[in-house]
């Protein structure tokens, strides 16, 4: 049975912060790939970017994926991950894939470092590129999708416990 949930999405998108409300309020563990990778490669996510490529700073994330054995998680993983059907595919073994969806617009207005932060893409795509290129991605791999454009993130949590299936709603969710 599966007893994790994988948040996927752009940049901005709250993958982070509604992750370790989710946690909270399943009592479940925290993890953010992008923040493993930053300490298991001992580097921001940029500084791979910048000593290499997009396509390394994918590949460095697909096998932290693949090192990922654990239960009763919130799995926050980087934008990037979807293009890895081998990472994605062990992490739709061992959890519930949660799509947290939003605009371009919203993204642009959430996320003011995008040259800095660390994004994988290739050196003349577009950020709107991207994104586009992105969303039938998700969509493919996503067993629940929530619009995250509104900005209450604790609402955001609420929502998605309300919607996963019916294996994480026997766990007390105590009061939200």
């Amino acid at each position: 049975m599966k007893t994790n949930i994988t948040l996927i999405g752009m940049p901005g998108a709250g993958k982070s912060t509604v992750g370790i409300i989710l946690a909270k309020n399943l009592a479940y563990g925290f993890i953010d790939t992008d923040v493993l990778i930053q300490i298991n490669r001992q580097k921001s996510l940029q500084d791979i970017l910048d000593e290499s490529d997009y396509l390394n700073l994918r590949k460095i994330e697909e096998q932290e994926i693949f090192k990922i054995n654990i239960n009763t998680h919130i799995i926050s993983t980087g934008g990037s991950v979807v293009y890895s059907d081998k990472a994605m595919s062990h992490l739709c073994d061992i959890s519930t894939i949660v799509f947290l969806k939003i605009s371009y617009s919203v993204m642009q207005q959430r996320v003011h470092n995008l040259e800095t932060r660390g994004i994988a893409k290739a050196d003349r795509q577009s950020y709107q590129d991207l994104f586009d290129e992105r969303q039938s991605l998700y969509e493919k791999y996503a067993e629940l999708s929530v619009d995250c454009d509104q900005p209450d993130q604790e609402d955001l949590a609420r929502i998605i416990i309300l919607e996963l299936p019916d294996a994480y709603q026997g766990k007390d969710h105590g009061e939200f």
